[in-house]
């Protein structure tokens, strides 16, 4: 069974299932909804809580065990079970399985993951837990939806804000929620209750934005100059390394090309797809909408800019490394008039 995040309190409130599986790229919010589950079990008379973190030298028996280990005195168990790599093995995979089952009565299990790519997720042993259990998927919203997720936490502590004052704190937060969280809470701090002005917001909220190559990436795809360019202000601003932005933008371009040239043959685009072995849903999307910008020419143009700053960054070419790349961005999220 999947649930959004959204929907756990709701179900907590009618029910407590044996099994729940959290896994996303927000540490932040995979820990307050393991905090949610946790406290639901406790108010249910699962009194005991084990906690099994695998590593190296972990063994798979010892899971259960956990769950079969019962108190003579204690009440209900919760077994509080970790993999911090999101890679079990051949034989955590094998004992996964066998313990979903055969899962004891009266024994809640947390299974805690990272962010899992489509392979793992298509992985036996995960789609075991899925099955038997609760999966919950909990990644960081989307700059777009930021401000809203913003604003419920600010009405959690009976704040509210404009919308440019919501736009602002999204704007220097930005793929950092933990900072978005401390800083959602300093505003309680500093003011009381009710709305907040965008010139309080602009005293109180500090720059904690994190740039990663990723956003940057997804920035060109949308054709969003002004987003390319303040990203890579930030990513200058924390020294990324210019072969990593290189070969995040050469990767975008190929593709495209690929894609273009696939288009233009009248081949199908799922297959080039597969050809460039592009599966994660989200970025073939983001690809084909980008698409129709795109002639072939204009991406030749913009694999041999690319060329220029590799050879920049090798020390065979004189220039300023960090305008080559803010021109081939501009050029790249470049709208057709």
């Amino acid at each position: 069974m999947q649930l959004r995040a959204d929907q756990l309190p709701a179900h907590l409130g009618k029910t407590l299932a044996p099994l729940y599986v959290l896994h996303g790229d927000e540490p932040l919010l995979v820990i307050e909804a393991g905090d949610t589950i946790r406290a639901a079990a406790r108010a249910k008379g699962y009194d005991e809580r084990e906690v099994l973190v695998t590593g190296p030298s972990f063994k798979w028996d010892a899971l259960m065990l956990a769950a079969g280990n019962m108190s003579l005195f204690g009440g209900n168990k919760l077994v509080d079970l970790r993999i911090p790599n999101g890679k079990p093995g051949r034989d955590g995979g094998d004992a996964l399985q066998r313990y979903c089952e055969r899962m004891a009565a009266g024994v809640v299990t947390l299974v805690t993951l990272p962010q899992l790519d489509w392979q793992t997720k298509k992985a036996a042993w995960f789609g075991a837990l899925a099955e038997a259990g609760v999966a919950i998927e909990l990644n960081a919203p989307a700059l777009p939806d930021l401000p809203d997720w913003i604003g419920m936490r600010l009405a959690r502590q009976r704040q509210s804000a404009e919308r440019g004052a919501l736009d602002f704190i999204a704007a220097h937060v930005e793929g950092n929620l933990l900072a978005a969280h401390q800083e959602i809470q300093k505003l309680a701090l500093l003011y009381p209750a009710g709305d907040l002005s965008l010139a309080q917001v602009e005293d109180a909220v500090l720059n904690v934005a994190r740039y990663d190559v990723d956003k940057l990436r997804a920035a060109l795809l949308a054709g969003d100059a002004a987003r390319c360019a303040r990203l890579l202000d930030g990513l200058r601003a924390e020294d990324v390394a210019p072969p990593l932005l290189l070969w995040a933008f050469a990767s975008e371009i190929r593709a495209l090309a690929a894609l273009r040239a696939a288009q233009d043959e009248g081949r199908p685009l799922a297959a080039a797809l597969r050809a460039e072995r592009i599966f994660d849903d989200r970025r073939a999307a983001a690809l084909q909408r980008a698409l129709p910008r795109f002639r072939e020419g204009q991406l030749r143009a913009a694999l041999l800019a690319a060329a220029r700053i590799d050879r920049m960054i090798k020390g065979l070419t004189r220039g300023d490394i960090w305008d080559e790349f803010l021109q081939l961005a501009l050029r790249l999220a470049r709208k057709p008039k």
